[in-house]
């Protein structure tokens, strides 16, 4: 499986709100870094529940390919992350807002398995869609 392809289906399986389809193409040794969500240096652990919690707080949830680059077994893809919110994420109590943000993930591949994952977005711009007035008072759950 080429890097493109090992990427477009985790996205798929993540369209079809597969979690376990999503899992089955990590790594069992896999690096990840998520900076918004305060990840650095986690494992598949990680990555697992990156997804978990972004497929529970947006059941609706849809993430669309803008632009897909492959260099070698790199391959970094801009999405845009649609959904409204039935359930708290990141820090946010749920509003039934909707949520439409640009985010950029980065992936390495070997053998058809993601070995590496990125994602930057901007955090603030979030958590004004998901309806938060205040970023230094969180409504946490």
């Amino acid at each position: 499986m080429s890097p493109r392809e090992a990427v477009t289906d985790l996205l798929a399986a993540l369209n079809a709100h597969d979690l376990d389809g999503v899992t089955a193409r990590l790594a069992g040794q896999i690096t990840v870094e998520i900076p918004p969500m305060s990840v650095h240096g986690g494992g598949r652990g990680e990555a697992k529940n990156f997804f978990a919690n972004l497929l529970n707080a947006f059941p609706d949830l849809r993430v669309t390919i803008k632009r897909l680059v492959v260099i070698g077994d790199a391959v970094t893809v801009e999405v845009k992350v649609e959904g409204t919110q039935a359930a708290a994420y990141a820090g946010a109590i749920n509003q039934e807002k909707h949520l439409d943000v640009d985010e950029a993930w980065r992936f390495d591949i070997r053998d058809g398995l993601v070995v590496g994952l990125e994602a930057y977005w901007c955090h603030q711009q979030m958590l004004r869609r998901l309806g938060v007035k205040r970023f230094d008072q969180l409504a946490l759950v």
